[in-house]
């Protein structure tokens, strides 16, 4: 993953250039207000989409063998889809059953503020997502929506529950504090959501994070609990670890068999966003445990 990206004196390497994505999505996705200089924000917005295309078309031509087999038949491609929980890059990384076990408070609490500065909003990407997709799905990434909404009640909105994990241990998450690999994985979903030829890829990534996340946030919720954590604090988490795993069961059979059956071309697209999302998971956890583990197995990493 470090060697994938169109390196420049401005961006020379990937933590350069995942800070400088990283930011420039922060600055173009926020609400803002008519100003004079439109046209040359509009400049600077498409230099970095040719920065950010570049990027995500190595990484697709990287991972082209991972789904070069991919069944382009509904029902294969899905069972295809749902064995990436067992067999899929990441999968049953060791660091969430220390997480859940062994990790201290100030462990966690590292961990957290990588993830909050990484989150990118599954809201906001299934919102920007579902434009004009087929009926079928549409209606799918719809209920999903209002589930991550609370269903209308703010109490129950899933960003914000995330917000108050973030106040509940006085976190403060920031773009420049944030390892590159985090940052990458949020780069990489935004890319998808906001980009109309990457809709496809981003209807993996999102369907392989439901498919995958909850034995993950179960692992957090559990260590937490451990650690004297207050219910609210770990309220995200406990809610994740169960719904997604019904979250899952729908986006596949009323948005990827839907989608396949209409389009078979399409399950390549799928495929390549899955593989894609949980590669840049996979580095993740590998970047965290390197981090996390180094007080740990010091002998280890020295000899690394």
């Amino acid at each position: 993953m470090s060697r994938l990206g169109a390196f420049s004196p401005q961006f020379p390497d990937a933590e350069a250039l995942h800070r400088g994505l990283a930011h420039w999505n922060h600055r173009r996705l926020a609400p803002a207000l008519p100003s004079a200089d439109w046209r040359e924000a509009l400049d600077e917005d498409l230099r970095m989409q040719r920065i950010e295309g570049a990027f995500i078309e190595q990484f697709r031509s990287h991972i082209a063998p991972l789904v070069e087999d991919a069944p382009t038949d509904p029902d294969g491609f899905v069972a295809w889809f749902e064995a990436l929980k067992d067999h899929g890059p990441g999968q049953w990384d060791p660091l969430f059953d220390w997480l859940e076990g062994q990790a201290s408070m100030e462990d966690l609490k590292w961990f957290l503020t990588q993830e909050a500065a990484g989150e990118a909003g599954f809201d906001d990407l299934v919102a920007m997502t579902q434009v004009k997709v087929l009926d079928r799905a549409k209606l799918e990434l719809a209920r999903n929506y209002w589930d991550e909404m609370g269903r209308g009640r703010a109490s129950g909105m899933h960003g914000p529950m995330l917000a108050r994990t973030v106040e509940t241990f006085e976190l403060t998450p920031t773009i420049d504090a944030t390892l590159w690999q985090s940052l990458c994985l949020a780069n990489l979903m935004t890319a998808f959501a906001t980009t109309r030829r990457y809709v496809y890829q981003s209807i993996g990534a999102l369907g392989v994070v439901e498919l995958t996340a909850p034995t993950r946030v179960a692992c957090v919720d559990a260590g937490l609990k451990r650690l004297g954590a207050p219910p609210e604090a770990r309220k995200y988490f406990a809610l994740h670890a169960q719904l997604d795993i019904e979250h899952s069961k729908a986006w596949n059979a009323e948005a990827l068999h839907p989608l396949v059956s209409a389009d078979p071309a399409c399950a390549r697209h799928i495929a390549e966003g899955a593989v894609m999302r949980l590669i840049c998971g996979e580095q993740c956890f590998e970047t965290y445990r390197a981090h996390l583990w180094a007080h740990v197995h010091p002998v280890v990493y020295a000899a690394e």
